[in-house]
C-alpha cells in the first residue's frame, strides 16, 4: 500500500501564492508518474499538472504560466507551486502517484486532499 499526503493548502487573497507538497510513503518500490488534480465544488475533478519520472510536466491550460510542479525522488515528494491566484482556482486539491510496491503491481493512488481557498 502507499500513502499519500497533501499539505500546504489554505486561504489565500487573489494574487497570492501557495506551495502544495505530496509525500508518499509504503512500501514504495517505484514511483513512475505523480500529478496534481482538483475539484470544484459541483465540478468535475480536473488534471491541475502532471510530472513524470524523468522530470517531463505536463499543465491544464488554466494554469499554464501560473503554477508549476515539480518533485523529489528521493523523498518520493511532489510540489506545486501556486502563484498569481485565482479565485477560480478555488477547489480540493489532490494528489495522485502511478506507483508500485514490493508486493503490488503499478497502481494509482489518490491522497485526501487539501483545500486552496483564494478568497480577499
Amino acid at each position: 500500500q502507499v500513502h499519500l499526503v497533501e499539505s500546504g493548502g489554505g486561504l489565500v487573497q487573489p494574487g497570492g501564492s501557495l506551495r502544495l507538497s505530496c509525500a508518499a510513503s509504503g512500501s514504495i518500490f517505484s514511483i513512475n508518474a505523480m500529478g496534481w488534480y482538483r475539484q470544484a465544488p459541483g465540478k468535475q475533478r480536473e488534471l491541475v499538472a502532471g510530472i513524470t519520472s524523468a522530470g517531463s510536466t505536463n499543465y491544464a491550460d488554466s494554469v499554464k504560466g501560473r503554477f508549476a510542479i515539480s518533485r523529489d525522488n528521493a523523498k518520493n515528494t511532489v510540489y506545486l507551486q501556486m502563484n498569481s491566484l485565482k479565485p477560480e482556482d478555488t477547489a480540493v486539491y489532490y494528489c495522485k502517484a502511478k506507483a508500485s510496491t514490493i508486493v503490488e503491481p503499478l497502481q494509482d493512488y489518490w491522497g485526501k486532499g487539501t483545500l486552496v481557498t483564494v478568497s480577499s
